[in-house]
C-alpha cells in the first residue's frame, strides 16, 4: 500500500508536469479513460458486488442503491467523461484585460489549481467524475473515497489510469488513497504545500471535520435540506408531480426534497392529494407533519429536529405556512442553502421568492433534482457548493480553476 505522503509528493510533482499538457492531449486522455471504463465493466461490477455484500445489513437499502453500480450506470459515467472532453478548455482564458496610463497591459488569466484532493463517501461514480473534472481543469487529483466503496473505487481508478497511461499523460495525474482510515483524511486536510484545494463531499460529519480541521484551502459542499414551497396560486397537479419527483426519484442524493411547505389557503385541498400521491407508489413516503398539516392528513407528528434533517430516505417533513414571506423565513431558518423551489402561477410570488431565498439554486415550477453538473450542462460536478467563496452551486471545470495576473511592459518602473 502506497502511503498518503508518497501520493501527495507524486501529485505535487505531477501538477508541474500537467501545466505543459495541451487541452487536446487531455481530451484524448478523457476519451481513452471513458473507453477503458466501459471495457473494464466486468471488473468494476465484481468489485462493486464485493462492496455491496460487505455493506448489506450495515447501511440502509437506499444507501445500498447509492453504492450500487450497473452496466447502465458505468456507461453513464463514461458518457459523462466524454461530455467533459467536449467542453471548451477553462485554462488560459483572459478573464479581464486593461491597459494602464503608463503603458502596462494587465491580463487576468485562468490557470489550474495544481493539486485537487476530494474526500467523499460511498458513491463510486464520484471517482470518475472527480478524476475527469480535475484533468480537464489542468490539475492532478487525489481521490480519497469511503471504505464502503473502496473496492469499486479501486477498480474504477485502475481503469481510468489505464486510459491516462495510453494517452501518455503524467503517470500520477489520477491517484486513489488506499488508506481508508481517518488518518488519511486528516493527512489530506493538513497537507499544506501539497494540496491546493480540498473538497469534502458527503454528510454533515465529513464536511464539518474538513471545515474545522483543514489547514489547506477547503471548498465546502453542503448537505441538502431542500425545500419545495407550494404557494396558494400553485397549479396543484404540477405541484404534485414536482414534489413526487423531488422526493421519490432518488431520495438518497443531496438535491432530493426533504421539506414541503404548503400555503394554508390551499392546504385543505392539497395535502390529502399529496398524501395519496406519495403513499401509493412502490416506496411509500412517511410524512412527518407539523400540527397544522397533521390536523388535515394525520401521518407522523413532526419532532423538533425533523425540519433540520437530511433524511436521504423516503421521509418528508411537511409544514403549513400563512404566506410566501413565512415560507421564506422558514427556509432561512432551516435550509442548508442548497436548493429550494416555489410552485406558483403568480409572477409576483415567484419574483419575491427568488430574490429573497439565499440558496445556491432557486427553482420556479421545477424539481430540485436538477441541481447537478450534468443537468446544468457542466458534464458532471465535484459536488454542490453551498458557500459563497469562491464558488457556489455545481462545481464544474470553471470552478476548479484559479487565475493569475500577467503584466506586460516595455521597461516601466515605479
Amino acid at each position: 500500500m502506497i502511503s498518503t505522503r508518497e501520493i501527495l509528493e507524486r501529485a505535487k510533482s505531477t501538477a508541474t508536469l500537467m501545466s505543459t499538457v495541451t487541452d487536446g492531449d487531455i481530451n484524448r486522455a478523457l476519451c481513452l479513460m471513458a473507453d477503458s471504463l466501459v471495457s473494464h465493466t466486468g471488473d468494476i461490477l465484481a468489485a462493486n458486488c464485493a462492496d455491496i455484500d460487505a455493506a448489506r445489513g450495515r447501511i440502509s437499502d437506499v444507501m445500498i442503491d447509492r453504492l450500487k453500480l450497473t452496466e447502465g450506470r458505468i456507461a453513464a459515467m463514461a458518457d459523462g467523461i466524454r461530455e467533459i472532453s467536449r467542453l471548451p478548455s477553462p485554462i488560459g482564458k483572459v478573464i479581464d484585460r486593461r491597459e494602464r496610463p503608463n503603458g502596462l497591459v494587465i491580463e487576468k488569466v485562468s490557470c489550474p489549481m495544481g493539486v485537487i484532493a476530494i474526500i467523499y463517501e460511498s458513491r463510486p461514480n464520484v471517482t470518475s467524475d472527480a478524476a475527469a473534472l480535475a484533468l480537464k481543469s489542468g490539475s492532478a487529483v487525489i481521490l480519497r473515497g469511503g471504505k464502503e466503496a473502496y473496492n469499486s473505487s479501486r477498480a474504477i481508478v485502475d481503469a481510468l489510469t489505464a486510459g491516462v497511461g495510453e494517452a501518455g499523460l503524467p503517470e500520477f495525474a489520477v491517484q486513489l488513497v488506499d488508506d481508508t482510515s481517518r488518518d488519511s483524511s486528516y493527512e489530506l486536510m493538513r497537507a499544506k504545500g501539497y494540496v491546493d484545494l480540498l473538497i469534502p463531499r458527503g454528510g454533515r460529519g465529513l464536511i464539518s471535520a474538513c471545515v474545522e480541521n483543514a489547514t489547506v484551502p477547503c471548498l465546502e459542499t453542503g448537505t441538502g435540506i431542500c425545500h419545495v414551497y407550494v404557494d396558494r396560486d400553485a397549479d396543484i397537479s404540477r405541484a404534485l408531480d414536482i414534489i413526487e419527483n423531488a422526493k421519490v426519484q432518488r431520495p438518497s442524493v443531496c438535491n432530493a426534497a426533504e421539506v414541503c411547505l404548503v400555503h394554508r389557503d390551499i392546504a385543505k385541498e392539497f395535502l390529502p392529494k399529496l398524501k395519496e400521491r406519495l403513499s401509493s407508489g412502490t416506496h411509500p413516503v412517511e410524512l412527518r407533519c407539523d400540527p397544522a398539516a397533521y390536523a388535515e392528513i394525520g401521518g407522523t407528528p413532526a419532532s423538533d429536529s425533523d425540519f433540520d434533517t437530511e433524511f436521504l430516505d423516503y421521509t418528508l417533513a411537511v409544514g403549513v405556512v400563512p404566506s410566501v414571506e413565512a415560507a421564506i423565513s422558514h427556509i432561512a431558518l432551516h435550509s442548508t442553502h442548497h436548493s429550494e423551489a416555489i410552485v406558483s402561477e403568480s409572477r409576483e410570488a415567484q419574483d419575491y421568492f427568488t430574490k429573497r431565498v439565499d440558496s445556491a439554486a432557486v427553482y420556479v415550477n421545477a424539481s430540485t433534482r436538477f441541481t447537478d453538473g450534468g443537468e446544468f450542462g457542466l458534464g458532471c460536478e465535484m459536488g454542490i457548493s453551498t458557500q459563497k467563496l469562491h464558488a457556489r452551486g455545481p462545481l464544474g471545470i470553471e470552478e476548479l480553476t484559479t487565475y493569475k495576473y500577467i503584466v506586460r511592459g516595455n521597461g516601466q518602473i515605479r
